[in-house]
């Protein structure tokens, strides 16, 4: 029901361990969580948007769709990925596809 009160999160807890599952936040107030997404939309801010002007809401998504897939993807190392680019890491990790096709799990 909308109007009463949320079960206690020790609840959810419990369920989600119960289903083998680790829940993304420990307690109230715990950022590392949103740690990747926070220096990635820094990144893009202090690099990108900052230094533009955009007239519209279209020309601004334009722009940050080509950044992240021409530079952000392509050419940023990540140290999570192993100092590689995403695109290097998907050609080159774990989930690559051999040249029949075939992934390396198969």
């Amino acid at each position: 029901m909308p109007n009463q009160p949320r079960q206690p999160r020790r609840k959810d807890g419990r369920l989600l361990r119960a289903h083998g599952i680790e829940g993304s936040m420990s307690r109230k107030g715990d950022c590392w969580d949103n740690a990747v997404a926070e220096r990635f939309f820094g990144s893009l801010k202090s690099e990108r948007i900052h230094w533009h002007s955009y007239r519209i809401r279209e020309e601004a998504r334009a722009d940050i769709v080509e950044h992240i897939t021409m530079f952000d993807n392509s050419r940023r190392l990540h140290s999570y990925l192993g100092y590689q680019s995403p695109d290097e890491f998907e050609r080159n990790g774990p989930m690559a596809m051999r040249p029949n096709g075939v992934s390396v799990f198969a």
